[in-house]
C-alpha cells in the first residue's frame, strides 16, 4: 500500500507540474498574439491618421479607432475642418511613419488593453504650394513643418474579435 501511495503521489505531482507549464505556455501564447495584433492596429491606424491629417485623404479609420474617439480627436477635427497647415500650405506626397511600442499589457481573458507608444515622422516629402508662399513665410515656415514626436498612452478594446483604439492620450512631446 505504501508503494502504491508513493507511485500515485509521484504521478500526480509530475502531472500538476506539466499542467502548470502548459497553462503558462498557453497564457504566453495568447499574450503574444494579442500584443502582436495591438502593434499592427497601432502601426497601421496611426499611419492612416497621419495620412488624413497631412494629405486630407478620406480614409475609413473606424477599423482602427472607436467612432467615439474619432469624433473628439483634435488633429482629425482640425484636418477635416481644413485647418491643417500641411493641407493648407503644402502638397504632401509621402512620409516616413514610425511607431515604437514601449509597453503593452493585456490579459488573455480580458477585452481591454493598455499600451504606451512613441510616434514619430522623421521625413515628410512635400513642397510648398505657390499660392501659399507668402502666408507660410509669414509664419516662419520654409520647408515642410516637422511632425511633433509624441509619446501616447493608448487604451484599446476588443470588439467582435478586433482590437480598436478607444482612447489616445498624449503623455509628452519629445524633442529630437
Amino acid at each position: 500500500m505504501k508503494y502504491l501511495r508513493r507511485l500515485i503521489w509521484y504521478v500526480c505531482s509530475r502531472l500538476m507540474v506539466a499542467v502548470a507549464v502548459l497553462g503558462l505556455m498557453t497564457m504566453a501564447f495568447y499574450f503574444s498574439m494579442n500584443a502582436t495584433n495591438i502593434y499592427v492596429i497601432l502601426k497601421d491606424g496611426m499611419a492612416k491618421r497621419a495620412q488624413v491629417v497631412m494629405m486630407g485623404e478620406e480614409e475609413d479609420l473606424t477599423q482602427y479607432f472607436a467612432p467615439a474617439y474619432l469624433e473628439r480627436d483634435a488633429a482629425l477635427i482640425q484636418a477635416r475642418n481644413g485647418e491643417s497647415p500641411y493641407q493648407n500650405y503644402y502638397t504632401i506626397t509621402g512620409f516616413d511613419h514610425r511607431i515604437n511600442l514601449n509597453w503593452v499589457w493585456c490579459w488573455p481573458w480580458e477585452d481591454s488593453a493598455r499600451a504606451t507608444v512613441t510616434e514619430r515622422i522623421p521625413a515628410i516629402d512635400g513642397r510648398m504650394r505657390p499660392s501659399a508662399r507668402e502666408a507660410a513665410s509669414a509664419l516662419g515656415w520654409g520647408s515642410t513643418p516637422k511632425w511633433q514626436t509624441t509619446q501616447y498612452s493608448v487604451l484599446l478594446s476588443r470588439e467582435n474579435g478586433q482590437w480598436r483604439v478607444k482612447n489616445l492620450t498624449s503623455i509628452k512631446n519629445l524633442d529630437e
